[in-house]
C-alpha cells in the first residue's frame, strides 16, 4: 500500500465528499480518484479495498468533526452548569453546519452499515465509543446530570443535526418564536439538563 498520508487524506476527504453528495453508491474507487483530481487507478494502491475506504472515512470522519481542543478547554474554564452545557451544544451544532459534507457523509455512512455487516460493527463500536466518551467527560467535569442525561442530549442533537442538515423546513416555525437551530439547542438543553 502506498504511504504518503497527504495524499491519502486527499483521498478520504474525496470520499467523504463523495459520500455527502452522492451517496455510498457513488463510493468507487474510480470516484475517488477523479474527486482527488488524481491519476485513476491512485485509490486502489492506497486502500484493499471498498471496506478498507470505508473505516479510514469513519476514523477521519471522527477526528475531523471532533470539537477543538483548545476552543474546549477555554470553554471548559466556565461554571460547570447548564449554560455551559448549552455552550457545548451550540459548539456541536456550529460544527455541523460548518462541517455539513462531514456531518451528511456520517449519516451516510449510518446507512450503509446497514447493509454491511462489518462496517456495521466498526460503525456501532466507533460510535458507541463516542457516547461512552460523551458520558464520562461529563461525569468528569462534573457537568449538571448523569449518563442518562448524556444519552438523551446525544438523541435530542441527533435528530437535530440530521433535520436540519437535510430537511431543514421541517422545523421551520415549528415552535412560534423558536430559532432555527439556535432556539432549538436551547429548548433542549432546558428540557433535559437539570438545573443545578
Amino acid at each position: 500500500m502506498a504511504g504518503n498520508p497527504e495524499r491519502r487524506r486527499a483521498l478520504i476527504d474525496a470520499g467523504i465528499e463523495l459520500l455527502a453528495r452522492e451517496g455510498a453508491r457513488g463510493l468507487t474507487f474510480r470516484a475517488v480518484d477523479a474527486e482527488a483530481g488524481v491519476p485513476v487507478g491512485t485509490a486502489s494502491n492506497y486502500f484493499t479495498g471498498r471496506d478498507d475506504l470505508l473505516r479510514q472515512i469513519d476514523a477521519r470522519l471522527h477526528a475531523r468533526l471532533a470539537p477543538d481542543p483548545e476552543a474546549l478547554a477555554r470553554r471548559m474554564a466556565a461554571p460547570r452548569d447548564r449554560s455551559l452545557v448549552t455552550a457545548l451544544m451550540h459548539d456541536l451544532m456550529g460544527r455541523a453546519v460548518r462541517d455539513r459534507t462531514g456531518y451528511l457523509a456520517l449519516l451516510e455512512m449510518r446507512l450503509e452499515a446497514t447493509r454491511r455487516p462489518e462496517l456495521r460493527a466498526s460503525s456501532s463500536r466507533s460510535l458507541r465509543g463516542d457516547l461512552e466518551e460523551g458520558m464520562r467527560f461529563h461525569r468528569e467535569a462534573g457537568l449538571p446530570g448523569g449518563d442518562e442525561t448524556v444519552t438523551l442530549l446525544y438523541l435530542s442533537m441527533l435528530g437535530l443535526i440530521l433535520e436540519h442538515l437535510t430537511l431543514p423546513g421541517v422545523l421551520e416555525d415549528v415552535l412560534p418564536g423558536v430559532t432555527v437551530p439556535e432556539g432549538l439547542v436551547e429548548r433542549i438543553v432546558a428540557t433535559v439538563v437539570p438545573e443545578d
